[in-house]
């Protein structure tokens, strides 16, 4: 198991916001967190990587307690796209080529730049590797930042939000990246994400946070219309298409 989390804890000042949270992925599978606005997702995503200090409980990766671990290792191992994100005036070469800090002593060597050069070749960016950030699309950005966390070589994925304000084929264009890169090279990742039916199309698991809380962890094509219910307090119908659930609210619970 690649990741393992156990009993993990965080409050803002005195406001709960995540209060045992317990669960395991495995490297090689996409992971959704779903719940309402404010039950914690982009936080439990925070304290997995240390930007936020979990008050109490235990982050494991590879075995080893996040805790104790320095900064630049944390960096090497797991990447993150945050939800928020600034354009800058950087080459979206020279961006991409920022997910090399972790291993760049003084200068980029050839082995960082043909890194970049593959990833950027992998996301289908060559056109743009020479344009800077400031002049892209909202979904041209998103994949600038997703290929520069895929160019740190992480074995664990963070993405907050990650088709938010994006249209429809960039959202699908978006989850079919991360899928990939869970499927393909084995990377665990762990998504923040509303849109329910890109979560249950695209990711293997779903994490369903209420009340600060792990309410269920069902793998995707399980998902309930009593969960659904549950957690976000509507009635859905549901059907299937290719397997999958697609869900449809109905009315308020």
């Amino acid at each position: 198991m690649i990741l393992a989390v156990d009993g993990l804890t965080f409050s803002y000042n005195s406001h709960a916001v995540l209060q045992g949270v317990k669960f395991d992925l495995p490297q090689g599978e996409a992971m959704g967190i779903l719940g309402v606005n404010g039950a914690g997702k982009s936080t439990l995503l925070k304290c997995l990587n240390r930007i936020l200090r979990p008050h109490g409980g235990v982050v494991m990766l590879d075995g080893r307690d996040m805790e104790r671990m320095k900064p630049n290792q944390i960096a090497q191992e797991m990447g993150y796209v945050p939800q928020r994100h600034d354009r800058d005036n950087l080459s979206v070469f020279d961006s991409v080529l920022l997910g090399r800090k972790p291993y760049i002593t003084w200068q980029a060597t050839e082995n960082d730049l043909a890194v970049v050069e593959r990833v950027i070749h992998s996301m289908h960016l060559e056109k743009l590797a020479l344009r800077t950030v400031d002049t892209l699309s909202g979904g041209e950005v998103q994949k600038v930042l997703i290929a520069r966390a895929l160019a740190q070589e992480p074995r664990v994925m963070l993405l907050d939000e990650p088709t938010s304000n994006l249209d429809l084929r960039n959202q699908l264009e978006v989850m079919e990246m991360i899928n990939h890169a869970a499927h393909e090279h084995g990377i665990a990742a762990a998504v923040a994400i509303h849109d329910v039916n890109l979560a249950v199309r695209h990711l293997d698991h779903l994490l369903m946070l209420k009340e600060q809380r792990v309410f269920a962890i069902t793998p995707a094509e399980e998902v309930s219309t009593e969960m659904i219910r549950e957690v976000y307090g509507i009635e859905v119908h549901m059907s299937r298409v290719e397997g999958r659930p697609v869900i449809i609210p109905m009315n308020m619970a």
